[in-house]
């Protein structure tokens, strides 16, 4: 698992991680340099993707599917290594319907947090990187008025 936060380690690990890679830690970066075969990036904000690149291992795919707006890359960060850059767009509900049967029949679970229509709260927990690991706004409480 990647992770900016060194505090989420142990929890991915409890959730059967096995390797934790921090990437705001140069050392991490370096040891885990060229050892991914399939790295998906899940990132939803603007991001430099030469760092995941130069995680992933010979003839490897780093997989966009967070980020929809423009990307920049250096291309010795895919050309060095034979590395493919490569996205989906989104399933619709046919297919995220067959991924959460897959999930069912697996025993696959979210971790989220469901604060209710507290978006306020929701937002500065956001700001203050303190959400473990999604938040999912629960509206059905919300006034129809």
């Amino acid at each position: 698992m990647l992770t900016r936060t060194p505090g989420k380690a142990d929890d991915a690990r409890a959730l059967g991680a096995d390797d934790v890679v921090v990437t705001t830690d140069d050392t991490d970066l370096a040891r885990a340099a060229g050892t991914i075969d399939l790295l998906i990036d899940t990132i939803s904000a603007r991001h430099d993707l030469g760092p995941l690149l130069r995680l992933v291992a010979l003839d490897g795919t780093l997989v966009s599917l967070g980020w929809l707006g423009p990307v920049s890359l250096e291309t010795p960060d895919l050309l060095i290594g034979r590395k493919s850059l490569a996205s989906a767009g989104s399933g619709g509900r046919p297919r995220t319907q067959e991924l959460l049967d897959f999930c069912g029949e697996r025993g696959i679970t979210a971790d989220v947090e469901v604060p209710s229509a507290q978006v306020a709260t929701a937002l500065r927990r956001l700001a203050a990187n303190d959400v473990r690991y999604r938040f999912v706004l629960d509206l059905s409480d919300l006034s129809a008025a």
